[in-house]
């Protein structure tokens, strides 16, 4: 039996810091680094203007990022978006950690199994308060809320109507324009 060594968070760090990850689109998921799917545009272009909508929606009351990394024990993934709190300077000198994040989006049009297993469990042994999978083909938002071990207590699939985040009670998110393939 083969036993692969897993990466810390530093370890990866100072694989960044010497250029040999540059030219490579790849994130550390459970001490694994791990190569990413490459984005179409159609994928790009749904995140990216999601988060310019998120960013109306939370201005004042969070801060949104866009297709940028964030820290956990064990890993450093790149989420599609990333719900964090304010202000936008603390993550001058170092990523969000999970205690500086409301919730996460992942827009998935190849990458479904991997960002409701692989990704999904990463996050609920962080503790992501919240974790929403935007199944791009489907049209349709998975979800998870209330992590525990390393998965989320309530799970769901949503198709239409208005979705309230748990840290925005107040804000509402319409499922269709989350979902549709078009930005």
């Amino acid at each position: 039996m083969k036993t692969l060594a897993k990466w810390s968070v530093e370890d990866y760090h100072r694989l960044i810091a010497t250029g040999i990850l540059r030219d490579r689109r790849v994130e550390l998921l459970a001490g694994e680094i791990v190569q990413m799917s490459p984005e179409s545009p159609l994928h790009y272009s749904l995140a990216e203007s999601r988060a310019d909508y998120l960013k109306t929606l939370l201005s004042g009351k969070a801060h949104v990022r866009f297709d940028g990394p964030i820290t956990l024990a064990d890993s450093e993934p790149e989420p599609d978006i990333a719900v964090v709190r304010l202000p936008q300077d603390r993550y001058w000198t170092s990523h969000p950690t999970p205690e500086d994040i409301f919730w996460l989006i992942e827009f998935s049009q190849s990458t479904l199994d991997y960002d409701l297993n692989e990704k999904k469990q990463a996050y609920a042994r962080a503790g992501i308060p919240e974790y929403w999978v935007v199944d791009v083909k489907e049209r349709q938002v998975h979800v998870c809320r209330h992590p525990q071990g390393s998965d989320y207590q309530f799970q769901t699939i949503f198709r239409q109507g208005m979705l309230n985040p748990l840290s925005f009670s107040d804000v509402s998110i319409s499922v269709e324009f989350l979902a549709r393939s078009q930005p």
